[in-house]
């Protein structure tokens, strides 16, 4: 019995070009002014010791700083340090109205249904917690924070890591089978299964070829179209 929804988000609740094109290119424009603004913020110079451990460097002004970091964005390097410095900035353009995130149309109502019918919803992104609450609450469906009961990113390990997600059910407080991780990417749901939870692909580039999410024989997670699509009987 499926009693938590664990979900990821790009790619699967909103697009990835919104991610890609408005969110990260927000972020690097704005970097530099950011740290030369913020520079002597303890949460700020927290995440500064972290880039200089992490790339071997010692990090002494905001220039040197901003370098490494446009580096790790042009890589799409998954590190802690900088998602949460993007995080401090997308604040920022949310709250004056820059933009608002992008969702799919099926998510909002279908998260509501689930909450409605008991179930304990989560999210799971490589994006900091404080981005991932930003973006869910400045949605373009209005806020849907008071959906979720807690969020989870890289501090408890890679998405393509089955420990991680062993982790998170020991948060959660669940049995790994009764948790339905939620992902576009196969790696991570392949991690997941490793885990004990169950797993449902979320394809939004294809037609939908049944209204049940169910594997074929030939691949390891049921794939769907759409949150609506989800039956959770059947996963």
């Amino acid at each position: 019995m499926i009693r938590a929804v664990l979900t990821d988000i790009e790619g699967t609740t909103s697009s990835i070009s919104f991610v890609k094109e408005v969110l990260f290119p927000y972020a690097a424009k704005e970097m530099l002014s950011f740290l030369q603004k913020n520079w002597a913020n303890d949460n700020v110079a927290k995440q500064i010791t972290a880039i200089s451990a992490e790339s071997g460097t010692n990090v002494g002004t905001p220039e040197q700083a901003n370098d490494i970091l446009q580096r790790w964005i042009t890589a799409d390097k998954k590190a802690t340090a900088l998602k949460a410095l993007q995080g401090m900035i997308w604040k920022a353009g949310y709250e004056d109205g820059s933009y608002r995130a992008h969702m799919y149309p099926d998510v909002a109502h279908q998260l509501a249904t689930w909450r409605e019918q008991g179930l304990i919803l989560y999210v799971y992104s490589s994006g900091s917690i404080a981005a991932q609450k930003l973006f869910f609450r400045y949605s373009e469906a209005g806020d849907l924070t008071p959906l979720f009961s807690d969020y989870f990113d890289t501090t408890f390990g890679g998405k393509r890591e089955e420990e991680s997600y062993r982790r998170i059910a020991h948060n959660i407080g669940f049995p790994e089978d009764e948790i339905l991780f939620l992902s576009d990417i196969k790696e991570e749901l392949d991690a997941a299964k490793s885990a004990g939870m169950q797993t449902t692909l979320l394809d939004r580039q294809h037609s939908p070829s049944s209204s049940t999410a169910r594997p074929s024989p030939h691949a390891p997670h049921p794939s769907v179209n759409s949150f609506s699509d989800i039956k959770l009987h059947s996963v």
